[in-house]
Order: structure tokens, then C-alpha cells, then sequence
């Protein structure tokens, strides 16, 4: 299998992949009253990004890749990947309040998942479907990092609540248990 079918196959499981990494934090966490304090600030700022990706990008759920536009607007005028930002961010939020070696076990696993294999597969697609337009966007946005500060006409563009409602409403009840499960682990 070379790289390109491992990415692939990342990106075809990466919801198993993501959940196969929370049961580890999960099975790991030791918190405390004020782990959880500062994880539940991740989780909800992750939440929130991945809040205005989904009402921005419209429908994108599947286990192949797929854009009928480049988006650049909202989020995607920061990051190109502001929902994988946003699992990020709450995947952090969850080490955090796990602790521990929670943190360090993440960190690494959201790069070699997210940052060597799925972000390349996507970024790829992206490239030969977009070309010059798909290659200027990335020469100015991060792929998780803000490079630079958009303009303000380069953040307005459509927004979809009723995408938004559709796409996130199971993320956001995982996200809401996922969190609750490693507050009860104060008891058990």
C-alpha cells in the first residue's frame, strides 16, 4: 500500500479514527475540577469553529472527497481546514480535562492522522480540481494556522443555519457526551 492509498483509507476512516482516539483519552483520564474548567474552553471554541465551517461550506459529510466550489470565505479565509481546526480544538479540550498523558498521546496522534494523511489526501483533490485558484488560496491561508489576517470582503460569503443544523447535529451530541463521559471519570 503506498501513501497515497494510506491516506486514502485515513480519510475513508477518519470517524473511526477520531473515535478510536477519544476512547484512548477517555480510557486515560485522570481529570480534575480545573483540567475540566480549561478543557471545556477547547471544546467549546473548537465546537464553535466547526459551527461556522459547517454553515459555510454546505453539505460535506462522506467517506470520499468531494467540492463542487473552492470555499474561501468565513473560516476558510483563516485556515483552510477550519473543521479539522475545530476537532482539533476539542479533541485538545478532551486531553486537557483527561490530563495526564492524555495531552501528549493527542498532540501526536492529531498529527500524524489529521496533518500527514488526511489534510494531504483532501489538499491533493483540491488541487487538481482547482488548480491555480486552489494553489493561490493556499499560498495565502494555513492549513491550520492563520497566516495572515483577511480582509473583511474576503470573510463575508453565504452561511447555511439550515446546513449547519443538518451537518453538525451529530457532532455536536458526540461532542456534548464526549465531554460528559470524561467529567464522570471525577467518580470513577
Amino acid at each position: 500500500m503506498n501513501l497515497q492509498e494510506v491516506r486514502k483509507t485515513a480519510f475513508k476512516w477518519r470517524g473511526g479514527l477520531w473515535t478510536a482516539l477519544y476512547l484512548i483519552i477517555l480510557f486515560l483520564a485522570k481529570p480534575t475540577y480545573e483540567s475540566i474548567i480549561w478543557g471545556i474552553i477547547f471544546v467549546a471554541a473548537g465546537q464553535a469553529i466547526r459551527f461556522w465551517a459547517a454553515g459555510s461550506i454546505g453539505l460535506y459529510r462522506g467517506v470520499e472527497v468531494k467540492a463542487s466550489k473552492l470555499t474561501t470565505w468565513g473560516p476558510y479565509a483563516f485556515v483552510r481546514n477550519p473543521l479539522y481546526l475545530g476537532n482539533g480544538l476539542i479533541g485538545l479540550g478532551w486531553a486537557i480535562m483527561a490530563g495526564g498523558l492524555s495531552l501528549w498521546v493527542f498532540l501526536v496522534s492529531f498529527y500524524i492522522i489529521y496533518c500527514l494523511l488526511i489534510i494531504p489526501y483532501e489538499e491533493g483533490f483540491l488541487q487538481s480540481k482547482f488548480g491555480n485558484e486552489y494553489l493561490s488560496y493556499k499560498d495565502r491561508t494555513g492549513a491550520l494556522i492563520v497566516k495572515r489576517w483577511p480582509k473583511m470582503e474576503e470573510i463575508k460569503g453565504p452561511f447555511s443555519r439550515e446546513v449547519l443544523v443538518k451537518s453538525e447535529r451529530h457532532s455536536l451530541r458526540v461532542t456534548i457526551v464526549g465531554s460528559l463521559l470524561i467529567i464522570s471519570r471525577l467518580w470513577w
